[in-house]
């Protein structure tokens, strides 16, 4: 069975940092785009940023460009986002997922469960 599972979130205050982290089981993760996306409460889901396998970021949102890095490890089958200089606004559950291709697409077939993080004082 295909699995992402994404961990990290938490609660942090308005200008701290987390890092989120997206697992794969059942998937070779190095051979695949992932993305990172993100819901608020009552808004739609948004793309946060994407890397293809091979470590080419496709994108960042605006609202998290010169504050979020996509990475990933290849020899630990892991992708991470980190997060810096924390808003209010950037409070969301966060996904990972993968278009079961090298490049970043537009359809996603695997997603994650999700991490809450909430950006609070």
């Amino acid at each position: 069975q295909v699995q992402l599972v994404e961990s990290g979130g938490g609660l942090v205050q308005p200008g701290g940092s987390l890092r989120l982290s997206c697992a794969a089981s059942g998937l070779f993760l190095p051979y695949y785009a992932i993305g990172w996306f993100r819901q608020a409460p009552g808004k739609e889901r948004e793309g946060v940023s994407c890397i293809s396998s091979s470590g080419v970021v496709s994108y960042y949102a605006d609202s998290v460009k010169g504050r979020f890095t996509i990475s990933r490890d290849n020899a630990k089958n892991m992708v991470y986002l980190q997060m810096n200089s924390l808003k209010p606004e950037d409070t969301a559950v966060y996904y990972c997922a993968t278009p079961h291709r090298r490049t970043c697409s537009s359809e996603y077939a695997t997603w994650g469960q999700g991490t809450q993080v909430t950006v609070s004082s």
